[in-house]
């Protein structure tokens, strides 16, 4: 868990390109001159500064998320008003239309000014539960913004408080890797221990997957509730969620024998997918010439039991980009970033594997390259390279015949501790002797 915080978080920033790459294995003298002690300071300052901007990119849905649910909130708190007073109005004025003309009778005066009543007060009902739901949201967005802002009066990735904030961080990306994939009970216990319920979207990923558990268990009325609530949404993203559900309905309806029910659902729903989905509509038609034990394709793909799979799975893609949600954890994200930023091709070389192994008999200490490690080395094996716009490495590369690649001062004073003869040196990591003149002065282009 170390190593993937320290990847996830200090690594994620691309600035942080200078680092020690793997074929060096340089150790550290006990003394350097003064250029090199100041080349190398600077390295290490630009290395640690903290890039705000690219750690903000990670953190971008912690505060799209609540202006998502705001604007949700409104749009169900002005639907609500306008259909209740619409409502209102329209039966108010046609009670005092009827009172004045004789038709309608006080008594249903006073029954209709009842029902106004009740539905007013309905309505207030509604809209408080509304304005604590924008004040819990409001907070949220206070206390985010909060934890955002310590950020800004960190510089450097030494300060003692980046550590505790990063580690806040990688908790929410454990949290939220833990709602995505369904443990909910243990996000939210991690939540309350970190105290940062506020920082999390418990909520919100607890009810995407109730939904998502009622699609693998054969069930489309939370589903479709949901899509009734988001309608114009889902319609301006030309989302097919709707249309799957209701095929997947006339599909249960064939499946148990209804076929008279099946087809009354088929004429009530799929005209309004008729011409944007004309191909499935024609082989839904065409289930019901075929029994559910039908080896015959596409309807053998069509009566699949693995099609609530695909329907969940189209369900929480619809529902994250909807919230504008990435459609992977972002603990994926941190820790792909951080390992791209380490990675170089010399990680998964041959002599990778030795190099992430000290050699008492060669040096006296030795740098582990994170990626060269036994947890991260398979795992960062398919991620792509990071683009370094800045390097950092000594001016006198030589290269040995072996590939490896020094320092010449490096070598000389390694040889001179070592006490080699004259003109000899030594590889530092695998111990294979040479003289000066097998090797090859190399430049970086």
């Amino acid at each position: 868990m170390i190593k993937a915080q320290r990847i996830a978080t200090s690594n994620f920033q691309t600035s942080a390109t200078k680092r020690t790459v793997p074929t060096i294995h340089a150790i550290t003298p006990p003394s350097r001159s003064a250029p090199a002690l100041e080349h190398n300071n600077m390295a290490d300052h630009e290395a640690s500064k903290i890039n705000h901007n690219n750690h903000l990119l990670l953190d971008q849905p912690l505060l799209r998320l609540p202006c998502e649910l705001l604007k949700k909130n409104f749009r169900a708190a002005h639907f609500t008003f306008e259909k209740d007073s619409t409502f209102v109005k329209n039966l108010l004025k046609e009670t005092a239309t009827g009172s004045i003309n004789g038709k309608t009778s006080p008594q249903d005066v006073v029954k209709n000014l009842d029902t106004m009543l009740i539905r007013m007060r309905g309505m207030k009902r509604k809209l408080e539960s509304y304005a604590e739901e924008e004040s819990s949201i409001y907070r949220q967005v206070d206390a985010r913004v909060a934890h955002l802002k310590e950020l800004s009066t960190m510089h450097t990735v030494e300060d003692i408080k980046y550590e505790a904030w990063s580690r806040q961080r990688l908790d929410r990306l454990v949290v939220d890797y833990m709602l995505r994939h369904g443990y909910n009970e243990s996000a939210i216990l991690l939540a309350n221990e970190r105290q940062m319920q506020d920082l999390v979207d418990i909520d919100t990923f607890v009810a995407m997957d109730k939904i998502r558990r009622s699609l693998e268990n054969g069930s489309v009325t939370e589903a479709l509730a949901w899509c009734s609530e988001n309608k114009k949404a889902l319609r301006n993203m030309d989302s097919n969620l709707e249309f799957m559900l209701r095929c997947q309905q006339f599909i249960e309806m064939m499946r148990m024998g209804k076929q008279l029910e099946a087809i009354s659902h088929a004429k009530k729903h799929f005209v309004q997918f008729r011409d944007n989905y004309q191909q499935e509509v024609h082989q839904l038609a065409g289930l019901l010439a075929h029994r559910p034990d039908t080896e015959l394709e596409p309807y053998k793909t069509w009566y699949s039991q693995e099609r609530w799979k695909s329907i969940a799975d189209i369900f929480v893609e619809a529902h994250n980009k909807l919230l504008g949600l990435p459609s992977f954890p972002l603990l994926h994200i941190a820790l792909s970033s951080g390992l791209s930023a380490l990675k170089t091709p010399a990680c998964h070389s041959s002599q990778a594997t030795s190099s992430s192994q000290p050699s008492h008999s060669t040096s006296l200490t030795t740098n582990v390259c994170p990626i060269c490690s036994t947890e991260l080395n398979e795992l960062a094996r398919n991620v792509p390279y990071a683009h370094h716009s800045k390097s950092h490495v000594e001016h006198d590369l030589l290269l040995l015949p072996n590939g490896r690649v020094y320092g010449k001062a490096r070598l000389e004073e390694y040889a001179a501790k070592a006490g080699l003869q004259p003109g000899h040196c030594k590889d530092l990591v695998t111990g294979q002797m040479y003289t000066f003149d097998q090797l090859k002065k190399v430049f970086i282009t």
